[in-house]
């Protein structure tokens, strides 16, 4: 079974998002549990969190097929110990929320070295902070995003995302999220029957699908290499229509959440039907 859905606006509350998601004919969603672009936010309230709950419910949502989103401010690689703090008490935030919302599973982007130390050790720092972080919860997985690989960001490389796992202690409640533009702009081909085949028996080699937790489905704006990130709408970007395509007959990506982040939220149910279409 496909979870095909979008990253759905929470203004106005959480609870917002399963009735965003329902009214564009989604079987999963994303959402940011608080304002992604400050560093503290109001706790969420006991009303809000039933209300989720009950949301989810009535919509058929369960936990596989949310895939919540952390603040773009976070980065759990910083090179510098106070921002690292600081970074690492926000995480624990997002996971937290998490866990009172009943979700399984926090999407985030790996880190940045900014430049100033080896990507070794920024991609260790990464790891030592999602350590940190699952000592103090439970229940709740953290899903590393693959990165286009603009400016000093890690986590663009496979490799990358296998070096992060295997200095996570708890390999139970690790996991990862591929992005299908961010892919492409670091140099992952998936454009063709041939290249998809390539790339996705690369991932497992290194990765494996056992760590596969969701997908950011989106066309690419730039070009392959380009290490640039800009998502398009499906078809129209330089990946084309037939990675979708190859995406929704292949069971490897079933029952996980595999969300849009193409840049027209009024052809989101669009493109939900033509994904479900293939």
């Amino acid at each position: 079974m496909k979870y095909i859905g979008a990253h759905v606006s929470a203004s106005g509350g959480v609870e917002n998002a399963p009735v965003n998601a329902h009214e564009i004919g989604a079987k999963a969603f994303a959402l940011f549990t608080k304002n992604q672009r400050q560093w503290k936010s109001s706790p969420l309230t006991k009303e809000s969190i039933r209300k989720f709950r009950e949301n989810c419910e009535k919509f058929g949502y369960k936990s596989n097929q949310v895939l919540p989103h952390d603040s773009y401010l976070i980065n759990l690689g910083h090179p510098e110990q106070e921002p690292l703090e600081k970074s690492r008490e926000a995480f624990l935030d997002e996971m937290q929320r998490c866990e009172q919302l009943g979700l399984d599973r926090l999407n985030f982007h790996p880190g940045s070295s900014l430049g100033k130390i080896s990507d070794e050790e920024c991609l260790k720092r990464i790891a030592d902070s999602v350590n940190l972080v699952l000592e103090k919860t439970k229940g709740v997985t953290a899903v590393i995003e693959n990165t286009a690989g603009q400016g000093s960001n890690l986590g663009f490389k496979f490799e990358h995302l296998r070096f992060i796992i295997d200095h996570v202690e708890d390999k139970s409640r690790v996991g990862v999220c591929i992005d299908t533009c961010h892919s492409f702009a670091a140099g992952y081909d998936l454009t063709t029957p041939e290249t998809f085949k390539a790339t996705f028996k690369h991932f497992d080699e290194v990765v494996g699908f056992g760590y596969l937790r969701g997908m950011h489905i989106n066309d690419s704006k730039k070009g392959l290499s380009s290490r640039v990130d800009r998502h398009d709408s499906l078809g129209k970007g330089m990946m084309g229509i037939e990675v979708f395509k190859l995406l929704m007959h292949d069971q490897r990506f079933d029952n996980i959440p595999l969300i849009l982040e193409t840049p027209e939220e009024t052809i989101w149910k669009e493109e939900i039907a033509m994904l479900y279409s293939f």
